[in-house]
């Protein structure tokens, strides 16, 4: 709310991280000309009831990016003087000090800075050192935490869980509010108490034995641990109930190490461990597209995971590079330009979509941002190794009578190597898996000249035909 009495303006904004009422306000003191000098910044109380009108909502400002993201770190602190010191920047950097966050010398951007830098902090000690325990309700299942973050950064945090967890339940308790999802929207709340929290869960025991095993005394370093994770989140924190009979004793167990007298490590057989994984699950797609949906992307910006579609045992299972801007938004795969043009040659040879199983390498869409535009960018090999687990689990369960490599991505993803399509072009063995080798349609809508994309797609009509003779063999 904006209220002025006499030369000075009053703006009072909610209590915590009042990011949209600071925006409004900052747009309209800078459209009324009013300088920083000339501003009282308050939190939440009463309305003065003496304040001139309101004054008129301003045009959005023209920032530079770093400006905009570290007015959205700070407007997270503690420090009753944010807003001023925001609105003190603002005003300097749309006053002819278009540079100013460059100037890392000048007392305001060094302060803000730092202040931007705490936030930070606080938001990867959030996603660190928050630990959800499961409780049983009269819905169902659910899960809770509780954490006591140094500033207001419960709103931003959430995403972040959202994201990770989105195909649970849950909600996260804090002294200054709470925020719940149920898969439909956040909802934030008003404050918890710690007694709101769940006291444990069955899982913890397993999480301290782990933590315990995977401790390596000899790299013991308390004042490090310490900077790292400080006391004050111990308590919520099931596995460091272990830390100080683990620090008393890692004295005589470095003294036991260094007695025993050194053994060739035996070879062991990655066959059971490979074994025991498949043991441990997913047991079905549904399972593993629970999980695969529930993943944050390994590159930010993705609106969500695009999961495979089609029938178990499907007799063609056909794997792309990774989904497309439409197949982003609309959470399908091949529903752009490119598969488009798949479906076409599906047509002419004589294959149907809805019997096929059409899925990609990598689940998330990775792009460039142009101007409105997303434009699509390859994964690397690093990325598509990181999602090659889900796609051999995915095809272990659809169980597929030919899979079809659609571009050296996917071929990647299936052979774990490079695999040259042009070399390589036609039935192509991945594995265990009988499978073939093609282009992906993409690269036929960048062919420039119609005549050669016409060419090159009769081609691929080809590939088709003996892809669907090879599967009914």
């Amino acid at each position: 709310m904006l209220a002025t009495a006499s030369s000075i303006v009053q703006i009072r904004l909610r209590p915590g991280a009042d990011l949209d009422g600071f925006r409004a306000a900052a747009r309209s003191l800078i459209a009324a000309g009013t300088p920083p000098e000339a501003v009282v910044w308050t939190q939440g109380g009463a309305t003065d009831l003496f304040g001139a009108p309101v004054l008129p909502a301003g045009e959005p400002l023209s920032l530079p990016r770093a400006a905009a993201d570290l007015v959205q770190l700070v407007v997270c602190h503690r420090d009753p003087e944010r807003y001023g010191l925001l609105y003190r920047l603002i005003w300097r950097l749309t006053h002819g000090e278009k540079a100013l966050l460059e100037v890392m010398s000048d007392p305001l951007v060094h302060r803000l800075a730092m202040m931007g830098k705490a936030i930070r902090r606080d938001l990867h000690k959030m996603h660190a050192f928050l630990r959800f325990r499961r409780v049983e309700t009269v819905g169902g299942e659910r899960f809770v935490a509780w954490f006591e973050p140094d500033h207001h950064v419960l709103a931003a945090a959430a995403p972040f869980f959202r994201n990770r967890f989105g195909s649970l339940d849950w909600t996260i308790l804090t002294p200054e509010g709470r925020v719940s999802w149920t898969g439909g929207a956040l909802v934030f709340g008003p404050p918890a108490t710690r007694d709101e929290a769940a006291a444990g869960d069955g899982f913890e025991e397993g999480w301290r034995d782990y933590y315990e095993s995977t401790f390596n005394p000899a790299r013991l370093n308390t004042t490090a641990m310490r900077a790292e994770m400080p006391k004050k989140y111990w308590r919520n924190m099931p596995e460091t109930a272990a830390i100080p009979a683990m620090v008393r004793a890692a004295v005589s167990r470095v003294d036991g190490m260094m007695d025993r007298e050194p053994v060739m490590a035996s070879k062991r057989n990655p066959d059971k461990a490979v074994a025991a994984m498949l043991d441990a699950g997913p047991h079905s797609l549904e399972e593993l597209n629970r999980i695969i949906a529930g993943s944050e992307p390994l590159v930010p910006g993705a609106t969500r995971a695009v999961l495979g579609e089609g029938p178990i045992g499907a007799a063609i299972a056909f794997v792309g590079e990774q989904p497309g801007d439409q197949e982003d938004l609309q959470g399908r795969p091949f529903v752009g330009p490119a598969g488009q043009l798949l479906d076409r040659a599906l047509a002419e040879a004589g294959i149907e979509r809805s019997g096929a199983y059409l899925t990609n390498a990598v689940k998330h869409f990775k792009f460039v941002q142009r101007g409105k535009r997303r434009i699509h960018e390859s994964p690397t090999a690093g990325e598509v190794k990181h999602y090659r687990w889900w796609l051999e689990r995915e095809l272990d369960l659809v169980r597929p009578g030919l899979v079809v490599a659609l571009g050296a991505t996917a071929a990647l993803a299936l052979a774990g190597k490079a695999v040259p399509v042009g070399r390589n072009r036609g039935p192509f063995r991945f594995g265990d898996r009988p499978g073939f080798l093609t282009v992906h349609p993409s690269s036929l809508l960048r062919e420039p000249d119609p005549a050669a994309r016409e060419a090159a797609f009769r081609a691929y009509c080809d590939d088709f035909r003996r892809i669907c003779d090879l599967a009914a063999a």
